[in-house]
């Protein structure tokens, strides 16, 4: 029978689809025990998301009204996992689909298919800024591009402590970071918004990144890629646990200036883990260490609390009065109470995010 270029895309676009878990191919790095994303990074079994045979027709029915051109797009961001920056994929936004007895509007659709099996609703939901739909309303159309799209992490409660090994409180070691007065005289640049170091272990590896562009890719290596690539950077640490670590960055995290705050995003296949004082209780003695699991989005740093945060017996504060704060991110490894890390230096790879306040 003669095949289409339109039923070749959809093909290769269903065997692309998002794993779910216990079919033997869902990746073990975006669900576990704990955390803050855990609330909605559940188990699903197949049955509540219909039968497969059910879910396949009604994909391939859908996909085959799609033009070639947009399945192109999507197939690109699917095969990249995100990693390979792909346009808006603009669909209707009202058309609804029904799998089991469940419906879905066609953006969630495509959500659950390509990347999200256990995405329950919209809200649940954070649109990136890379997407040209951000900070857009249109009644017709929608992006529809899974990889335009984060999940939202869920907090633990300020209140209370560490419920389980993905999280753990710790102080701050002064000597171990790199002070905001001098990250700004060594950068020398005044019109940046942050600046951004990596370290891997005790050891700083590379110059300072000073960041003007609203947004900031940080990764090992990508398909295409644009920002601060940590694999360039000359490295002499020659422990196999860095080396290893080091590997599984990959595509990293994508750091972004929005209007509420500072946003983190996991483009990853593998948690990563962060510190800041706006994500706690203000009155809290030790910060926490959030978990982030791949997919997810967290705002590391909300300029309003950090406004108000007065914290004048913590030595992370007064000794950095001159710009602001710093947000701790290390990838793969947590640390904390909880682990056999109790200080972020003891992290294999890690990043230090030192906000211009002024």
């Amino acid at each position: 029978m003669f095949r289409t270029k339109r039923s070749g895309l959809v093909r290769r676009l269903w065997r692309s689809r998002a794993p779910v878990e216990g079919d033997g191919e869902a990746d073990r790095g975006t669900h576990g025990s704990g955390g803050c994303c855990m609330g909605k990074a559940t188990k699903v079994a197949k049955s509540n998301a219909g039968s497969e045979a059910e879910l396949k027709a009604l994909t391939h029915s859908i996909l085959k009204k799609i033009k070639e051109k947009q399945l192109e797009v999507l197939l690109q961001a699917v095969e990249s996992k995100g990693g390979a920056r792909s346009p808006c994929l603009l669909l209707p936004s009202k058309v609804d689909a029904k799998v089991g007895q469940q419906s879905y509007s066609l953006p969630m659709l495509l959500y659950k298919v390509f990347r999200w099996p256990d995405l329950r609703h919209s809200s649940e939901l954070k649109r990136l800024s890379c997407c040209e739909s951000y900070g857009k309303i249109n009644p017709e159309l929608v992006c529809c591009n899974p990889h335009h799209m984060s999940r939202l992490c869920e907090l633990d409660s300020p209140d209370s402590g560490p419920s389980s090994s993905d999280t753990g409180g710790t102080t701050y070691s002064a000597p171990v970071g790199l002070s905001d007065s001098l990250a700004l005289q060594e950068s020398g640049d005044r019109a940046h918004w942050c600046v951004v170091a990596y370290w891997e272990e005790k050891t700083r590896v590379g110059r300072l990144y000073s960041v003007q562009e609203p947004s900031l890719d940080i990764f090992y290596d990508l398909p295409q890629g644009n920002g601060f690539c940590l694999g360039q950077l000359c490295s002499d640490n020659k422990s196999q646990l860095v080396q290893m670590v080091r590997a599984k960055i990959g595509y990293g995290i994508q750091l972004t200036r929005e209007p509420d705050g500072v946003w983190v995003y996991n483009r990853s296949c593998y948690p990563i883990f962060i510190k800041s004082a706006t994500l706690d209780n203000p009155d809290s003695r030790t910060l926490l260490v959030h978990k982030v699991f791949p997919g997810f989005s967290i705002k590391a740093f909300d300029y309003d609390k950090a406004g108000s945060l007065q914290r004048p017996n913590d030595h992370e504060f007064t000794q950095q009065p001159r710009t602001g704060f710093t947000v701790q991110i290390s990838f793969v490894k947590g640390w904390g109470q909880c682990y056999t890390r109790q200080f972020i230096s003891s992290c294999p790879c890690w990043l230090e995010v030192i906000f211009n306040t002024r």
